[in-house]
């Protein structure tokens, strides 16, 4: 169904670029619309409240570029992505969102996204991106560039036979959700999480959204038992 704050129908021929916008938030949704209404050659053509919306819009309103956020309700970002490569190859993403950590940036690339922009993007780097990945290219923020640089230069390189990789962790959490809910086992707070892996608090709330998500648990209680039950504590 096409949320009330949405346009909702399609563009016609020669009416410029046709954007989807999804995000779980209405103020930054509306402030997407109005300020991609304004932009020269783009027009908004739908919103969606989470990604399972905006997957289901954009196989039936078939817009040019979905404008993406990562953490959203019912279906996330990444998972959106995975689904409209498959169903709606032609349209491209670019990722919209607060977080530019690897534990973000990489899974959102290798789902497909073909630019990525930091919710602290001003109005010309919106409309430059879109402009970008829509003519075929890739756009990333430069916050995004200088992590997957550090990321890069920072992997050990590698010497000699391939050694077995880590056992895959329970449920799909990552190696970096792992190392949150190992500090959650042990009694830190979100904030000596935060300066525990020199993050952001928004990150380390999204990390922990995210694991809550993954195994089932409402509260740190619960969380705590699961990482016992798994061997994740970090104290091993």
């Amino acid at each position: 169904m096409t949320p009330p704050d949405s346009p909702g129908t399609p563009a016609g021929p020669g009416r410029g670029i046709r954007v989807l916008v999804a995000d779980d938030q209405q103020v930054v949704r509306r402030g997407l619309e109005l300020l991609i209404g304004m932009l020269d050659g783009v027009e908004v053509v739908g919103a969606a409240r989470d990604g399972a919306e905006a997957v289901e819009l954009t196989e039936r309103l078939r817009p040019d570029l979905v404008l993406m956020d990562l953490d959203m309700p019912v279906l996330d970002g990444v998972g959106a992505m995975r689904l409209l490569r498959e169903r709606v190859p032609g349209t491209a993403v670019l990722v919209l969102t607060t977080y530019a950590d690897e534990d973000s940036v990489f899974p959102a690339l290798r789902a497909g996204a073909r630019g990525y922009l930091t919710k602290d993007a001003d109005h010309e780097d919106v409309e430059r991106a879109i402009h970008h990945v829509h003519g075929g290219g890739t756009w990333l923020d430069p916050t995004v560039q200088a992590r997957l640089l550090t990321a890069f230069q920072s992997a050990p390189p590698a010497t000699g036979p391939a050694e077995p990789g880590p056992a895959a962790l329970p449920d799909g959490l990552t190696p970096r959700e792992a190392e949150v809910l190992a500090l959650i086992a042990q009694g830190l707070s979100n904030a000596e999480i935060r300066a525990h892996l020199v993050v952001s608090a928004a990150t380390v709330k999204t990390h922990i959204n995210h694991i809550f998500t993954k195994i089932g648990a409402t509260d740190r209680a619960q969380a705590v038992a699961y990482a016992h039950r798994q061997g994740l504590t970090g104290n091993d």
